[in-house]
């Protein structure tokens, strides 16, 4: 994990200490979470799903409808996926 450096009012220090204290969670932790709160409550535009943002690569290539289901395609390539001699 990476060390940041925070600057805070001081009443706005004095609060997050209480709470700190009232919780038993660190601070740290307090403004782990309440970063990972704000930025998932901010209105930012949706850009859509993976299929979404790559809907123009469909067709691209070719491959077995079934290539990421069915085993048998799996036969003849090892664990890390290299084609087996």
């Amino acid at each position: 994990m990476k060390t940041i450096t925070l600057k805070l009012p001081t009443t706005l220090e004095a609060h997050l200490e209480s709470v700190a204290k009232k919780t038993r969670v660190s601070k740290s932790e307090i403004i782990r979470r309440a970063i990972i709160y704000y930025f998932s409550n901010m209105d930012i535009e949706d850009r859509g799903s993976f299929l979404d943002l790559t809907r123009d690569l469909d067709g691209t290539l070719s491959a077995p409808e079934d290539l990421s289901i069915n085993e048998d395609h799996f036969k003849e390539y090892d664990a890390w996926g290299r084609k087996k001699l």
